[in-house]
């Protein structure tokens, strides 16, 4: 028998076999677990978590459920840390960081959006080495289609039966001309304080309480940052590399590289380096950091 030192070590780059068995995977929990309930919850099928905009319904759970055991057949011997098991163990969060291989995974990320029958949510994959996104998956079950993105290759649009469309970041444009994602709410309330002044700044300073979407629209240009300081790896880690795919830039307003183990800190996404400094100056700024 090989010795536990002599065992092979887990492969962390995924093969186009892999992805496309993430995506049907994904898109299959999204049919038999979320759309089914989709407008169509019971009151005992919804319930509060830290707070009644922090919510988790049947969607969420059975859809966890269905994709951490296929990623567990995948990859027997990959960290799987969902939204809901992190509520279930906190350290699972802290060893998912420390993994060779781990996979983070929001089965219904905007569920305040899901619960209250908007059609703004979508479903989160990232695959991470030692914490670093090394996949991500941006997936719309309303229109079923999935950005995707390796550490080594473009962010590419797909959905049945049409080709792949790689995504470009925005350009870029003057402060004013600007539009963006800011998580007010669910900042210090003196950053509240600080940021909330500057919405006149930009032409268009907002949130859709779906960082899947958030993501998604930054990938494909239509939205030049996003900012925010609550650091959960579902929300962020498959975004991060999908932004950075199509030509983004996502660091901490400390110029810190993302990490997942990371719990503090203003994360923020451009389109390109020169966006992201003028932003970072600006936010820094009004921050006082």
């Amino acid at each position: 028998m090989a010795s536990q030192n002599t065992l092979p070590r887990p492969a962390t780059r995924l093969t186009d076999a892999q992805i496309t068995s993430l995506v049907n995977l994904v898109r299959r929990a999204a049919k038999t677990e979320i759309l089914p309930r989709f407008r169509n919850l019971t009151e005992g099928q919804i319930s509060a978590k830290t707070g009644p905009a922090d919510l988790v319904t049947a969607a969420d759970t059975g859809a966890e459920a269905m994709i951490r055991r296929g990623i567990q057949r995948l990859f027997p011997s990959a960290v799987v840390l969902g939204e809901e098991g992190a509520t279930d163990d906190p350290e699972l969060r802290r060893r998912a960081a420390g993994a060779e291989l781990a996979f983070i995974v929001d089965p219904v990320d905007g569920t305040w959006n899901f619960a209250h029958g908007l059609p703004l949510f979508g479903v989160i994959v990232a695959a991470t080495r030692f914490g670093r996104p090394i996949f991500g998956m941006l997936y719309d079950p309303i229109t079923d289609d999935w950005i995707v993105a390796s550490e080594d290759g473009p962010a590419l649009q797909s959905e049945l039966a049409r080709p792949h469309r790689r995504l470009s970041t925005s350009p870029g444009a003057a402060l004013t001309r600007m539009s963006g994602f800011v998580h007010l709410s669910h900042m210090p309330y003196p950053d509240q304080r600080a940021l909330a002044p500057l919405a006149s700044e930009f032409a268009r300073f907002t949130a859709l309480r779906c960082s899947c979407h958030e993501y998604r629209l930054m990938a494909q240009g239509a939205v030049d940052f996003i900012l925010s300081a609550t650091l959960n790896p579902w929300d962020h880690a498959a975004g991060v590399l999908i932004c950075k795919r199509a030509g983004g830039v996502a660091r901490f307003l400390d110029d810190t590289e993302y990490d997942t183990a990371r719990t503090d800190g203003y994360l923020l996404a451009a389109p390109n380096e020169s966006t992201w400094a003028v932003l970072r100056d600006r936010f820094a700024a009004a921050l006082d950091l």
